[in-house]
């Protein structure tokens, strides 16, 4: 491993013992989850789903910020009581640059409960250990939806990776279903082309 991916690895379980510490449960997604299921590329991000209860607010305002992750609990309380957007909270790394997006878990909202509800413990080898981190599919899912809004090719290149890597292991009923409810069939159909088309 290099220094860089050394370095990386440090801020990832620095915010997950700030979690830990103020008993936060978290689920991670993004590029590390896809390490797990599909082939590694380099990040700067950490994206992970928190359960915050209010009476945690403070602990992990003060868990990240003496990890040199300010983050003032009043902007926490106040991400909290948003409920109109998807927009997470920032917790980065004053010295290193690297950021931690914490998705807000929401009642309201259907695929983040179960694919909070589905999240499975991995080994991610030396540096990381275990972590908690999305199902192949719920990450796919998940990847197909931030496409939509951001057209990144990336997320085309890691749902790629992941279906890939996992074959004929995937649930591709599963995946179907939330398809078609977040309505992104096109794409979906549009990516599994493109595989078959390099096979």
């Amino acid at each position: 491993m290099t220094e860089d991916v050394l370095d990386y690895a440090d801020f990832v379980l620095m915010v997950i013992d700030a979690l830990s510490e103020s008993d936060i449960p978290y689920l991670i997604g993004g590029s590390v989850a896809t390490w797990a299921w599909g082939e590694p590329r380099a990040t700067r991000d950490l994206d992970l789903i928190v359960e915050i209860p209010a009476d945690a607010v403070e602990n992990l305002s003060e868990a990240l910020t003496k990890r040199d992750m300010p983050l003032p609990a009043e902007i926490i309380k106040d991400r909290i009581k948003d409920s109109r957007g998807d927009v997470p909270l920032n917790a980065i790394h004053e010295a290193s640059g690297y950021k931690a997006d914490l998705y807000l878990l929401r009642k309201g909202d259907a695929f983040r409960q179960k694919a909070f509800k589905r999240r499975v413990l991995v080994d991610l080898g030396p540096g990381l250990g275990e972590l908690y981190l999305h199902t192949p599919e719920d990450l796919i899912v998940y990847k197909l939806l931030y496409y939509s809004i951001s057209q990144q090719t990336k997320h085309i290149r890691d749902i790629s990776s992941v279906v890939q890597t996992m074959g004929d292991e995937l649930d591709m009923n599963y995946i179907q279903k939330w398809v078609a409810i977040k309505e992104l069939g096109a794409i979906w159909n549009s990516v599994l082309q493109q595989i078959r088309s390099q096979g």
